[in-house]
């Protein structure tokens, strides 16, 4: 067990990957100013770049995570060993992000996504790899992972996160837990909502936040993505509603037993794409640090690739333009319809830090 403090609200902090003391200096600053920070999955590069470049352009601090999918496809889809290529893509990811990102003059919280049961070996995996880059370096690969457990019994999901922060806490790094369930599916997790069912399932009680925090915040530091209606993807209105009281509910129940000010805990808001702009503000107000748009900027990632292709079909069909002779390379070359999608996606973070009150706040000195 290792409980590490923050250097303090007002602090300035290295630019880079943040861990330990860093991260957790980075939470307080987002719970004392009353602002959230986007988490986007990424699954190569040019995701990884177009991240950092809008970070580095609203002057915002950013979390950059890998699903267990995006991280097997940076390991390469060709790679034999899918098992191998799950750990070894988020590993190198993880080291893109770290040669990178103080180039970009901001704080980067790097994190993986939604690991059940079945990905469990995973993230032992990829802890193993964070002792080593401890012992080299001082510092843990990645700032925190998250498990999600939250389909099977409320203590059996604790204990498993209480056997993985055991191993976590020495190095600095931080649990994402999930109490409750995210609606829909993301790379394999989850279950697709059904609009005109009982969709209680998709709120989380406070009692069972109350429990989490009581037997894991001892062993080191922890999140909590508790559910409040939200749901991965983007779904036409329908008879689940985002309950942001739930979250202040949470706070309150945490508040009342072990103190910590009115916002205790660092919440995180799972399925953040197309949330309604007020639902999002209120959400932050409760102390949610942290808010998932996995499904909007994949779309920021394609819809400019598409308008590219429309627009040159040419080029995307001969090498030689068959009216004139003249050779399409400079067209077709992926450097061109890349760098759409990179803009893409770092426009749709543009309205992210805006949404989130992150914008012109980074930590980064």
């Amino acid at each position: 067990m290792n409980h590490i403090s923050p250097a303090g609200t007002g602090s300035k902090l290295k630019p880079g990957v943040v861990t330990g003391a860093d991260y957790l200096t980075l939470l307080e600053a987002c719970r004392a100013g009353g602002y959230a920070l986007p988490a986007v999955n990424v699954v190569g590069t040019n995701s990884i770049n177009a991240v950092l470049e809008s970070a580095a352009k609203n002057k915002a601090d950013v979390i950059i995570q890998l699903s267990n999918g995006g991280a097997r496809f940076f390991g390469g889809e060709g790679c034999p060993d899918a098992n191998a290529a799950r750990v070894l893509g988020a590993v190198s990811a993880a080291q893109h992000v770290h040669t990178m990102a103080a180039a970009y003059g901001v704080c980067v919280v790097l994190h993986t996504d939604h690991a059940d049961r079945s990905l469990l070996p995973w993230v032992n995996a990829m802890i193993d790899h964070g002792e080593e880059h401890m012992k080299r370096t001082g510092k843990p690969l990645f700032s925190s992972h998250m498990i999600d457990l939250s389909a099977e019994p409320l203590e059996t999901n604790i204990a498993e996160c209480a056997a993985v922060l055991k191993r976590m806490a020495p190095l600095g790094m931080s649990l994402e837990i999930e109490l409750g369930v995210t609606g829909g599916e993301e790379d394999g997790i989850g279950h697709d909502i059904e609009e005109s069912a009982d969709n209680a399932h998709l709120y989380t009680q406070p009692e069972d936040v109350l429990r989490a925090w009581e037997v894991l915040s001892p062993i080191g530091h922890v999140t909590m993505a508790a559910s409040f209606g939200n749901v991965h993807g983007v779904y036409a209105p329908g008879n689940v509603k985002l309950r942001p009281e739930i979250l202040k509910a949470s706070q309150d129940a945490v508040a009342g037993k072990f103190g910590g000010g009115d916002k205790p805990m660092s919440l995180v808001f799972h399925g953040g794409s197309g949330s309604e702009k007020d639902k999002i503000t209120e959400a932050v107000s409760y102390g949610v640090f942290k808010m998932n748009i996995d499904t909007d900027t994949q779309f920021a990632f394609a819809e400019p690739v598409g308008a590219y292709v429309q627009a040159n079909p040419v080029a995307f069909t001969h090498q030689i333009d068959p009216s004139n002779g003249k050779p399409t390379k400079k067209l077709y070359d992926p450097r061109k319809w890349l760098r759409a999608a990179e803009k893409g996606v770092a426009k749709r973070l543009d309205e992210a830090f805006a949404d989130l009150g992150s914008a012109g706040r980074s930590l980064a000195g």
